[in-house]
């Protein structure tokens, strides 16, 4: 996938950097993989606001994606692969041998035609889900699964991927796209090659309106709200206060937040890398 740089013509394009959208082979979902999307705005069930900048956007439906991949043995062929406004990353419409239809995640370099497979005693090509324990060292994969049989949950978003580096006993190591490096069951499974879409990072809005397509209203700076609003809020003229901290107090360059008592913390080999 490629981006591209539009003409400066209007001062809503003279930054904008999008997507060419290439590999898309269809605008047309399939109907009976949709389901509705219920928008909150940030409210909670009595109405009051829990989370701030939310509201608004376009309207969409959501595309019930597999993330499980458990039709063991069976090939599926990729019939189309297409944009999904629910995530960064591209879709894929696979069509088992028996005829049921199901969405996955497009790996980078799957192709329409293209046969796909799970489970045991398959190769590790591209699109392929496989247990940990038979995937080879050295692999990059995504679409990770945390629990067996719970479905993916690590290195889903678009451009991401992870390395199984070792095995030892039922637990497989993997290097995650933070650089944490973390034990995983072998009996887990996972997706091989990276996810579609990597150019993603680098794309621009350009202007406001398009966060707001998206469902995202202003962010208000704490310098700029008053001292009930904020701790940093107040102060004569342009006043910068104090330490940068969140609404409510916690500080938000350095401060670790993770519990000393997490029960995940056995599992992590090596933490993720410090920003400098």
């Amino acid at each position: 996938m490629a981006v591209k740089k539009l003409k400066p013509v209007t001062p809503g394009q003279r930054y904008k950097i999008k997507s060419t959208f290439e590999g898309i082979t269809t605008d047309k979902p399939e109907k009976s993989l949709l389901a509705p999307i219920n928008k909150s705005g940030g409210r909670n069930n009595q109405g009051r606001m829990t989370l701030r900048y939310m509201g608004g956007g376009h309207k969409r439906r959501y595309r019930i994606i597999d993330f499980k991949r458990d039709k063991d043995g069976m090939p599926a062929v990729v019939k189309t692969i297409e944009y999904d406004p629910n995530r960064s990353s591209r879709i894929a419409l696979v069509v088992y041998s028996d005829g049921e239809k199901r969405y996955i995640i497009a790996p980078a370099g799957l192709k329409v035609g293209q046969t796909i497979r799970s489970g045991k005693n398959i190769a590790p090509e591209i699109g392929n889900t496989m247990f940990l324990s038979d995937i080879p060292l050295g692999t990059v994969i995504h679409n990770i699964e945390l629990k067996p049989g719970k479905g993916a949950a690590m290195a889903r978003s678009a451009g991401s991927y992870a390395q199984l580096t070792s095995r030892e006993g039922k637990y497989a190591s993997v290097k995650l796209p933070s650089g944490e490096i973390r034990m995983v069951l072998v009996t887990c499974r996972a997706t091989i090659g990276t996810v579609s879409n990597p150019d993603h990072s680098l794309e621009v809005s350009g202007k406001a309106g398009r966060k707001r397509w998206l469902g995202r209203r202003p962010r208000v700076r704490g310098v700029a709200m008053n001292p009930i609003d904020h701790p940093m809020g107040g102060g004569e003229g342009r006043a910068s206060g104090g330490l940068p901290r969140s609404r409510t107090g916690l500080p938000a360059k350095g401060y670790k937040t993770r519990s000393k008592k997490k029960a995940s913390d056995k599992y992590i080999v090596q933490r993720k890398k410090k920003k400098k």
